[in-house]
């Protein structure tokens, strides 16, 4: 009987001891990986609290968010557009879940394969970036190594895009909250993208791996989360409260609930110990990586492999010289002593043009009036009397042309010097008698006659009443004194100049200079002729000085005499339509697209840059930003279809995303 209480006691305590061993084993978390975390001031980068944080552990998914850093960076440099169409490897849809569903040889665009893997973590969408980009997931994880580099993260080694397990695979949880903090503050414009809770990814509708802690923590807005056996339940998380800004890593979680209430934990901390008004100081951004690497040795980027310090070729695409045009020389200018010269030569010019008309009876007047031949013999009939009584022997068959001829003669006769006594009878004395009008009647008739009593007295010729005295030859001018004598235009050989007798009866008084002299009649003055005489022009004239003074007293002149301009009104300017809008008739009906931007004002810069790169195609076409499904679409419109392919095609070649539309 004792034997079988002893069997019994034994059972009892195996059974017993088999439960309280199974409940340790259910309610004890297993750690599948060393854990690691650390907090961080995600305005200035201080630590907060650290745990492992440099231990170098398997980053998951977590790579996802490098592999985006560098999609990122090629679409900032424009190497690459939303709306790239990625052709699918063979290496990408052959990656184990989570997955897109991608094929061999599928295109999908660069937008849907970000959504993908940002917010599903899709594995394929991930690779597919990478050989899109490096060419193969090999070259792609050096860049990334390279990156990481350039960011801080000492400690990191990547091998592929996507975080799957790898030899070498390698990073910390210092290195990737470094790499969250970069991808807030160097690509605010797509950080959004962790946030998002489902997003439309081409070919399915992605789900948020991070929904949960989104959802659950008050402030946090991102941003990725990573798993595998060897890793655990790893999560970089950012969250805003107030003016604080906390951003922190946990690796090595026994599952999602554990990571998420560990990082809820590690936030409330951060935000504890966080200060107030504290100046940001943003990370500086990994500079673009060139678009050409030569290919380095297999192991160049692992941490403490043998030849790292190995050299890497560089060819860079860096801007040299600017593309401007130069400034256009400078032009010689003009001195102040010229400038000064040749503006009072205008201003004279100017004033001597607009002046009033003179005053009547001035030499001024009298100079414009021999200017206007329509005037001139009104006029010189006013300034001095005397000459249109002795014009008024000129016989009244003398067309109005010959007049202001006969005046001018008569002028230059009566300024002309006093003539030799020995000369009288000649033709010089003769007309100089008849316009001073200082001998009597009976001796002007006395010297027409001729100089022997009892000579035969010529007859009247009949063909002379029909001649007329020739017109003034155009420009011609009386010489003044103050003007250097000239010589007058070649006169003909021989001139027929009939001198008329003046009839002592009736004589003629002029009392009102403005009274027009009544014209004597052609038959009296023919049978008062009684002697023609010919007299041989010289070849050339110099005409005698002409005393102002025997015309009429007036101010002595020195400057040029200069025709009086007419000036019109100017033309009133009418304002001209300016049509702004660019028609898409006679063949435009073609436009460009040149990407998707998450704000109007990104894409409004996005067509600017892209104007100007490549004006010669596009100066034509109208800018357009429209929006469609939370993004801005950045496009030239009023285009031919020969404009746009040929703006694509040279854009393609710089490595600007480009799409034709229209048609």
């Amino acid at each position: 009987m004792g034997d079988v209480a002893s069997l019994l006691g034994r059972i009892f305590n195996a059974i017993f001891l088999a439960f309280v061993v199974s409940t340790i084993v259910v309610t004890s978390p297993l750690q599948a990986a060393p854990f690691a975390a650390i907090v961080m001031d995600g305005r200035t980068g201080e630590v907060l609290y650290e745990k492992n944080a440099d231990a170098r552990l398997h980053p998951a998914s977590l790579t996802k968010m490098m592999t985006l850093y560098i999609v990122f960076q090629e679409i900032e440099a424009g190497r690459l557009s939303l709306d790239t169409k990625v052709t699918v490897t063979k290496y990408a849809a052959s990656q184990p879940p989570s997955r897109l569903g991608l094929k061999p040889g599928q295109k999908i665009a660069v937008r849907y394969l970000i959504r993908a893997a940002a917010i599903k973590s899709a594995n394929d969408a991930a690779a597919a970036l990478g050989d899109h980009i490096g060419g193969d997931h090999v070259t792609f994880a050096k860049r990334m190594t390279r990156t990481a580099r350039q960011l801080g993260m000492d400690n990191t080694t990547f091998k592929n895009a996507n975080g799957l397990t790898a030899d070498g695979h390698l990073s910390t949880a210092r290195d990737m909250n470094t790499l969250g903090r970069h991808l807030f503050y160097d690509f605010p414009q797509y950080y959004h993208i962790f946030s998002r809770r489902t997003a439309d990814a081409g070919i399915a509708t992605v789900t948020n791996t991070n929904s949960r802690f989104l959802d659950a923590y008050d402030g946090a807005d991102g941003i990725k989360t990573g798993y595998t056996a060897p890793a655990g339940f790893n999560l970089t998380a950012s969250a805003h409260r107030g003016n604080k800004h906390i951003i922190a890593t946990v690796f090595g979680g026994t599952s999602s609930a554990n990571r998420n209430a560990k990082m809820a934990e590690l936030m409330d901390l951060g935000f504890g110990k966080a200060k107030n008004n504290v100046a940001e100081q943003p990370p500086q951004a990994a500079p673009l990586d060139d678009a050409l690497i030569a290919s380095v040795e297999t192991g160049i980027d692992e941490i403490d492999a043998e030849g790292g310090a190995g050299k890497i070729v560089r060819v860079s695409g860096e801007v040299k010289t600017s593309p401007r045009p130069k400034a256009r020389p400078a032009m010689p200018t003009v001195t102040d002593e010229v400038a000064i010269a040749m503006a009072e030569g205008i201003d004279g010019a100017l004033a001597e043009a607009t002046a009033e008309p003179a005053p009547e009876g001035t030499l001024e007047f009298q100079a414009e009036a021999m200017a206007d031949p329509g005037t001139a013999v009104a006029e010189v009939e006013q300034a001095a009397p005397e000459i249109a009584v002795a014009a008024a022997d000129v016989p009244k068959a003398a067309s109005e042309e010959a007049v202001p001829l006969a005046d001018a003669e008569v002028l230059v006769a009566a300024t002309e010097p006093a003539v030799d006594p020995s000369a009288q009878g000649s033709f010089e004395s003769q007309a100089a008698a008849l316009a001073t009008g200082a001998a009597p009647a009976e001796t002007q008739v006395a010297a027409l006659t001729p100089a022997e009593e009892g000579a035969p007295v010529a007859e009247p010729d009949p063909a002379l009443a029909g001649m007329k005295p020739k017109a003034r030859p155009a420009g011609m001018t009386v010489q003044l004194a103050t003007i250097e004598p000239v010589l007058e235009p070649e006169a003909p050989a021989v001139e027929e100049v009939v001198v008329a007798e003046a009839a002592p009866e009736p004589e003629l008084v002029v009392t009102d200079p403005g009274t027009e002299v009544a014209a004597v009649e052609p038959e009296t003055l023919l049978a008062d002729v009684t002697e023609v005489e010919t007299v041989a022009a010289p070849a050339t004239v110099a005409p005698a000085p002409v005393d102002l003074a025997a015309v009429v007293p007036a101010t002595r002149r020195s400057a040029p005499i200069f025709d009086a301009v007419e000036t019109t009104e100017p033309a009133v300017e009418e304002d001209e339509e300016v049509v702004v809008v660019l028609s898409t008739s006679g063949g435009r009906h073609f436009g460009v697209n040149v990407g998707e931007y998450p704000s109007r004002y990104d894409a409004e810069k996005a067509l600017l840059k892209t104007a100007l790169a490549e004006s010669a195609t596009l100066n034509d076409g109208l800018r357009k930003t429209t929006q469609s499904g939370g993004a801005w679409r950045a496009s030239f419109m009023g285009l031919t279809e020969e404009q746009a392919e040929l703006a694509c095609r040279r854009l393609t070649a710089r490595a600007v995303p480009c799409e034709t539309v229209g048609g």
